[in-house]
């Protein structure tokens, strides 16, 4: 996921992809706390999505308040 193709969605899209970005986060952290994660640089990789996309998000927010 690219910042790119995130500017290109909705706020409506960006929000229901933050929703499942942070789903799948708490399930990584599950899996971490029991011993069952396999790849544990997805961990990393899902909380830089998330901070993407929140990112896009303020600035939608920034450029629809000017």
């Amino acid at each position: 996921m690219n910042a790119q193709e995130l500017r290109g969605k909705t706020p409506e899209q960006l929000r229901e992809d933050l929703a499942n970005l942070k789903k799948e986060a708490f399930n990584l952290r599950f899996q971490q706390a029991t011993g069952a994660i396999e790849n544990t640089a997805r961990m990393r990789n899902v909380r830089r999505d998330v901070a993407r996309v929140m990112t896009i998000l303020n600035e939608k927010a920034a450029e629809a308040a000017n």
